[in-house]
């Protein structure tokens, strides 16, 4: 007879990290029932993520969340490389034109509240050290002789995942930079940007803020390698930041310190079975351009409303492979921009001098070049592969519209939410229309219903069909009932 699991639940989350308490929130306020797993028997104080980018606010702003995380942090509207090379954020087509400084805890804050409100359960303590998985679900051992058993498991346990090695699957790629240092420092002058960096030949640099009057120091000496979890001395982390920066801001009173690798990997699959991977565990790159985090966070809210249809039986086994199709090129897509930007940074040869030179020289003159980069870096421009004959904004992110109620609330009923952003937090489908549809009418427990604000714009004679995690799922102009049917049947 086989033993009785010590939990049983929808979904075992497996890392609590943002990408993985995200996830569980999502999960949870949809209804469904999720464990998380965490081997940490406390929180740690260790946080290499500052920077949230657009991409990511919009998808906490989905959530009720982005207003508070902004009042944590610093908004930076451009982003500086090479001395002279600016990324202009203040021009990107979102509520959120900048990157937001804040450390990672934050952000994990919020999220944790969010998912233990919404019901999801957290067990620390609980390090995963077997996998089982069957035609029905998922089991999972861990150290404490307990079990686990849930339809579903995703691990999100980061670049060393437990999960994805039970799994048996693959994780290629390289060191990009090693020796690199990692500190919590006080610094007797503030610098004047959120965020420093500096890079030349004799290494790199990085300085954030926690808001507290402590900084992360983020450094690499070209000349001066160690080996993984050695600790830097005050007088070593003092001499790059000066040679690196120009000047060394009065760095003291060190913390804590210790030294790791900067890998380039990503999982060859991001699903096995019943058993997904997400954020780290899936792909992992180096710190430039400050992606990492806001790629697994953008992870987690492409897979949880998936997971949700495929609970509730509202979606055949191919949705869940979407998250492959989807999710694999844009890791790839990371991989490559933000191994561009480390490796021009740490330039030994003299073509790539030059060519940082030659960047660094043309300066403003490369405005199409950067505003591109922009795009990508703050995850706005990400899209999804769409059928041929598709509308020519499906798989594309949708901006925050305005919108209206399409019919008149009752005396004493609200009006209904004014921005998409607002009416994702439903955690619903979009269905945006200037039109009363008597064919959307048997899908309102699944689709929230709105008119867009300004009836003659854009879209005027549009409808678009808008997914859960603001992507466009079907579109079509000027459709007649039984076209809509079928998009809402298939979808819903």
């Amino acid at each position: 007879m086989a033993v009785k699991p010590t939990t049983e639940t929808d979904v075992l989350i497996v890392g609590a990290g943002p990408t993985g308490l995200l996830l569980a929130g999502d999960l949870a306020a949809a209804g469904v029932g999720v464990t998380l797993l965490e081997k940490r028997a406390a929180e740690s104080n260790l946080t290499r993520a500052f920077a949230v980018h657009a991409r990511s606010l919009e998808l906490l702003d989905a959530r009720g969340l982005a207003e508070e995380l902004i009042a944590t942090g610093r908004p930076l509207g451009a982003l500086t490389m090479f001395d002279r090379v600016a990324i202009d954020l203040q021009s990107l087509p979102t509520r959120f034109p900048f990157v937001l400084i804040t450390p990672q805890y934050n952000v994990e804050r919020l999220l944790q509240e969010r998912a233990e409100r919404a019901g999801a359960v957290i067990v620390r303590g609980a390090e995963v050290t077997g996998l089982n998985q069957d035609a029905e679900g998922v089991t999972l051992e861990t150290k404490d002789g307990r079990s686990h058993r849930a339809r579903y498991a995703v691990g999100t346990d980061g670049v060393r995942s437990t999960v994805r090695e039970l799994l048996g699957i693959p994780f290629p790629g390289e060191s990009v930079v090693d020796s690199v240092s990692l500190a919590d420092v006080r610094l007797e002058h503030e610098p004047a940007q959120a965020i420093t960096v500096g890079a030349n030949e004799a290494g790199f640099s990085f300085i954030a803020p926690f808001g507290d009057g402590w900084y992360r120091i983020i450094a690499w000496d070209r000349h001066a390698q160690r080996s993984d979890g050695t600790t830097p001395t005050p007088e070593e982390l003092t001499a790059i930041v000066r040679a690196t920066t120009g000047e060394d801001y009065g760095l003291h009173d060190v913390r804590w310190s210790s030294t790791f690798h900067s890998d380039e990997r990503q999982a060859p699959n991001y699903r096995s079975g019943r058993v997904f991977l997400a954020g780290d565990a899936a792909h992992c790159h180096s710190p430039a351009g400050g992606q990492g985090m806001n790629t697994g966070l953008q992870d987690a809210a492409n897979l949880s409303w998936k997971l949700a249809a495929a609970l509730r039986g509202r979606a055949t086994d191919a949705l869940l492979d979407t998250y492959q199709s989807e999710r694999h090129p844009v890791g790839r897509m990371v991989l490559r921009t933000s191994g561009a930007l480390i490796r021009l940074a740490l330039a030994e040869s003299a073509p790539t001098r030059a060519l940082r030179g030659a960047l660094s020289a043309l300066g403003s003159h490369l405005d199409l070049l950067t505003e591109r980069g922009a795009r990508l870096v703050s995850g706005i421009d990400i899209s999804y592969p769409a059928p041929k004959d598709a509308h020519p904004q499906v798989g594309k992110r949708v901006p925050d519209l305005r919108l209206t109620a399409l019919s008149k609330p009752a005396e004493g009923e609200p009006a209904g939410p004014e921005r998409l952003y607002e009416a994702l937090r439903a955690g619903k489908f979009v269905l945006v229309s200037n039109d009363e549809l008597a064919a959307a009418e048997p899908w309102a427990d699944r689709m929230v219903s709105a008119a867009p604000a300004d009836p003659h714009g854009k879209l005027a004679d549009t409808v678009l069909l808008i997914r859960p995690d603001g992507y466009v799922a079907w579109g079509a102009v000027d459709p007649g009932q039984r076209e809509l049917t079928a998009a809402l049947t298939d979808w819903l």
